[in-house]
C-alpha cells in the first residue's frame, strides 16, 4: 500500500471517529499512530474523560475486534488469557479463550489489578502469543492494547512494574475538554437522544495490516537517525535521572516518528516528527532518582529539557 493512500485511510478514520469524540484531535492521532507502529498505549487520566470511548469508537472504525477488560483487585490471569476447561461430552480439555485473543483490548484501570495479572499481559504485549498449560497460541494480527490507568494518588492503584511500562509504546494524558468543547458534547448528547454512539466502518484488519507495513517504507535520514539516538543517549546523562531510556525506547521513538510522518502526508521523518512525539514515546521510560520520584518530579519535563540541550540536524535547521 502506498504512503499517500494510508494517509487518506487514516483522515478518514480520524473525521469518522472525530464525530463522536469532541476537540481530542490530538489524543485521536496518538492512538492511531499507536496502530500504525504496531504497539501497545497507555492512557495515564482521571475517569470519565471518554477513553473507553475512544478506544472503542477508533476499533469500530478501523473494523478490529474489539474487547474490554475491567481490571479489578479480585482479577485472575486466567479471567484474562482463559483456560482449558473439561468437556463431559468429548472426555478431552479445551481452551475456552480469554478477551485478550482480539485485535484491539481495553485493559481498563488496569492498575487496581495486582502485579501477577498485569504480568498476564506481559507475554501478549510482547511476543503476540498466550502460553498455556504448556502451549503457545498465536494471537491474531493486529493486536494492540489500549490499557487505562488511574494516577497514583488514587486509592486502590497498584504502580505497573518499569518492565511492563516499558512495553507500551507511549503514554499519554487526554486532559478535560474546553468550554466550548464540554458544552458541545452536551449539544451532542441532546441530538443523539442515546449514550450509545456509533461510527461508521473505514477500513478492515486486513488494510490495517498492509498500512502498518507501509510504514516499514518511511524513509528516515541518517542524520535523523542519529537526533533519535543523541536524544536517547542524553536521557542516560542527565542528572536527575537513575535510569535512561533504553535502546528499545530509541525504537520506539523511529517507530512512532515515521507513523507521525505519514498522519502529515509525507513518506519521510523529520526533526519535527521527532521532537512532536518524543514526551509521549520516551517520558515513561526514565527512572528519577528517588529523592525526586518522592517529591512527585514529573519526567516529562526531564524530557523538555534533554529536547532542549539535543541541537536539531543542521541540514534541517
Amino acid at each position: 500500500m502506498k504512503i499517500q493512500k494510508v494517509h487518506e485511510i487514516c483522515t478518514e478514520v480520524l473525521n469518522e471517529v472525530s464525530k463522536v469524540i469532541v476537540g481530542k484531535r490530538d489524543v485521536l492521532e496518538k492512538l492511531l499512530i499507536a496502530v500504525l507502529s504496531n504497539g501497545h498505549i497507555l492512557i495515564e487520566d482521571v475517569p470519565g474523560l471518554a477513553k473507553t470511548l475512544m478506544a472503542k469508537t477508533m476499533a469500530a472504525a478501523l473494523g478490529c475486534k474489539f474487547k474490554r477488560i475491567q481490571f479489578t483487585p479480585d482479577l485472575l490471569p486466567a479471567d484474562i488469557t482463559g483456560t482449558y476447561v473439561f468437556n463431559q461430552k468429548t472426555g478431552d480439555f479445551e481452551l475456552r479463550k480469554g478477551p485478550i485473543f482480539t485485535n484491539i483490548l481495553l485493559a481498563d484501570e488496569i492498575n487496581r489489578a495486582p502485579p501477577k495479572t498485569q504480568s498476564a499481559l506481559l507475554e501478549a504485549m510482547q511476543e503476540h502469543q498466550v502460553t498455556l498449560d504448556g502451549r503457545t497460541h498465536r494471537l491474531e494480527d493486529p493486536f494492540i492494547v489500549i490499557a487505562t490507568q488511574n494516577p497514583l494518588e488514587f486509592e486502590g492503584v497498584y504502580p505497573l512494574p518499569e518492565a511492563q511500562i516499558d512495553r507500551f509504546l507511549m503514554k499519554i494524558k487526554v486532559g478535560y475538554p474546553s468550554l466550548e468543547d464540554e458544552i458541545e458534547i452536551l449539544r451532542r448528547r441532546i441530538a443523539n437522544k442515546s449514550d450509545e454512539y456509533y461510527v461508521n466502518q473505514v477500513t478492515n484488519t486486513s488494510e490495517v495490516l498492509e498500512m502498518q507495513k507501509a510504514i516499514e517504507d518511511v524513509y528516515v535520514d541518517e542524520s535523523v537517525l542519529e537526533y533519535i539516538v543523541k536524544i536517547v543517549r542524553e536521557t542516560r546523562k542527565h542528572p536527575r535521572v537513575e535510569v535512561g531510556v533504553s535502546p528499545r525506547g530509541a525504537v520506539a521513538l523511529l517507530k512512532v516518528s515515521r507513523a507521525r510522518a505519514v498522519l502529515n502526508g509525507r513518506d519521510y521523518v523529520t526533526p519535527d516528527d521527532v521532537k512532536s512525539v518524543a514526551l509521549d514515546s520516551l517520558s515513561h521510560r526514565i527512572i528519577l532518582k528517588t529523592e525526586l520520584w518522592i517529591r512527585g518530579a514529573d519526567p516529562r519535563q526531564i524530557m523538555r529539557e534533554v529536547l532542549e540541550r539535543v541541537p536539531v540536524p543542521k541540514r534541517f535547521t
